[in-house]
């Protein structure tokens, strides 16, 4: 089998076992929060949100090195090398460990600091420190146990192996905390047995890897230096992920109260949710990007990047204007008889879609710069998003609330989809940005497009969104039409691209049906 048919082979396996990961993902993520909501109330929800969020935060002792560890491993798996993969899992085994120790101290810390300045109506300042320290031990676990395995597969193009051992894990978790809330359990009791399910994805990546892997020595000499040395580099990349993704929780838990962080997580739920079913369509491809330039296939690198990016575009405008049109009835529905707070703000699902959009247009570059391992020619621009965040949410925040927080998203996710338009042509592709900007227009003006045929024709069929049943309706309904008009438009302003991605599936059926026949 060749390179690229192999790692064809790999990104559906990949892709396939990532769907069922990114579904149970999302059920798991929308029947949680409608736990805490319903037992626990809108501000134990906004809590643990909160506190979870700093979790991600403090997980940065680690920032950049998953990615340089990765990128260190493509070069030695693709040459068999079992030196030089011992090697570098050695050394990345040695730095979760002293990792996970600062973590643990920084736990400590919040839990002593952050009763000081976040009050609960429900819980002592005891109980809140209590469930810090639960809550943190989960993630601690992962720095000593699951870490070193998730890289090594990582790097392999091995998706599949963590999805499958992280459906078992969120299965687990997610009837551990159901069953317990059910019966009224403290909620710190709660957490604190769902740590069972942590136990359990890292016993079962374990028992893979030593199988898998006999020959890879996790206790290795080091006898090449600065196996890691994109660490640091890899930092500033990380940490623009973490602020993107966690600065809001975190700045409106200081400018504002733990119900609004409570409402922020229902709309961000949804996001995740979305970007969830996204990420089924790029889990493993950063590793396949990273192999075909580890060979230096260059030419290659550039058909397959122009071909991704017009799947991709056309996934992201079908996706997120259906969203636009559900997204408030779904939030009625949800919310349901839940009456301690008022969840339907329509001002925001408009404003969540459309930084949910903007994140992911920029995510056939973003994944470019991961692939490549260029984190140090990244990391001013980095750090510009994330002091948009920081600035504008800290001053819009405290007067605009939520809305002022994703404006600030928006703005921050604008400036690095402009930047990396022009970046990755000019660094990598050596292309013409004209064919991305060309794409990414075409997929603004879809949206548009999707969205306002779809209202009209809902309002003229006159459908109630009044459950769950009728709401399926609907996105079934503004799902034809979205396909309808990327399709007929698509042959009329980009026929040759759609063409090209006919004939590599094409291909790749042909292809599994030879061997079949072998």
């Amino acid at each position: 089998m060749s390179s690229s048919a192999g790692r064809t082979k790999k990104f559906i396996i990949n892709s396939i076992s990532t769907a069922m990961l990114q579904i149970v993902t999302m059920l798991v993520g929308f029947i949680l929060p409608k736990v805490m909501l319903k037992y626990y109330g809108s501000e134990i929800n906004g809590l643990v949100s909160s506190i979870t969020q700093f979790m991600a935060y403090f997980s940065l002792v680690e920032a950049g090195l998953s990615g340089a560890a990765v990128f260190a491993l493509y070069k030695p798996l693709a040459q068999n090398d079992n030196n030089g993969i011992s090697q570098v899992v050695t050394q990345t085994r040695k730095f979760y460990i002293k990792a996970g120790l600062i973590f643990g101290l920084l736990v400590l810390s919040l839990g002593i600091l952050y009763p000081l300045f976040v009050t609960s109506t429900l819980l002592s300042k005891f109980e809140i420190t209590l469930l810090v320290f639960v809550i943190g031990l989960s993630v601690v676990i992962d720095f000593f146990t699951l870490s070193k395995y998730r890289v090594l597969l990582t790097a392999d193009q091995k998706i599949y192996v963590i999805s499958i051992a992280s459906i078992l894990y969120y299965v687990f978790n997610t009837l551990i905390i159901s069953v317990l809330s059910i019966f009224k359990y403290n909620i710190i009791m709660v957490r604190f047995i769902a740590i069972t399910a942590v136990l359990i994805r890292s016993f079962i990546l374990k028992i893979y890897v030593e199988k898998k892997y006999p020959l890879v020595n996790y206790n290795e000499k080091i006898t090449k230096k600065n196996l890691l040395s994109k660490r640091w580099d890899a930092l500033y990349l990380q940490i623009l992920g973490a602020v993107e993704l966690g600065a809001p929780v975190i700045i409106l838990t200081f400018t504002t109260n733990l119900i609004t962080v409570s409402i922020y997580t229902i709309y961000n739920m949804i996001l995740s949710g979305i970007n969830g079913v996204l990420s089924i369509f790029t889990s493993g491809l950063s590793a396949s990007f990273g192999d075909v330039i580890a060979r230096e296939e260059f030419d290659k690198l550039k058909k397959t990047t122009l071909e991704f990016e017009y799947g991709y575009y056309n996934l992201i405008t079908l996706v997120y204007s259906v969203a636009m049109v559900l997204i408030m009835p779904f939030i009625k529905l949800y919310v349901g008889s839940i009456s301690d707070v008022n969840y339907y703000i329509p001002i925001l699902g408009v404003l969540f879609i459309i930084n949910g959009f903007l994140y992911n247009i920029k995510t056939p570059q973003g994944m470019l710069v991961i692939s490549a391992g260029m984190y140090k020619e990244t990391r001013i621009q980095s750090t510009i998003q994330g002091l948009i965040i920081i600035v504008f949410g800290f001053l819009l925040a405290p007067k605009y609330g939520i809305i002022g927080m994703m404006i600030a998203n928006i703005l921050s996710n604008l400036y690095r989809t402009i930047d990396l338009l022009f970046f990755i042509p000019r660094n990598l592709t050596k292309q013409s940005f004209a064919h991305t900007l060309f794409r990414q227009v075409k997929s603004i003006v879809y949206f548009i497009l999707i969205y306002f045929t779809s209202v009209f024709v809902v309002s003229k069929l006159n459908i109630s969104i009044n459950s769950y049943f009728n709401w399926i309706i609907i996105a079934i309904i503004s799902l034809v039409i979205g396909l309808f008009i990327i399709f007929i438009s698509d042959l009329l302003v980009d026929r040759k691209m759609m063409n090209n991605i006919y004939q590599r599936m094409r291909g790749l059926l042909n292809n599994g049906k030879s061997k079949k026949d072998k």
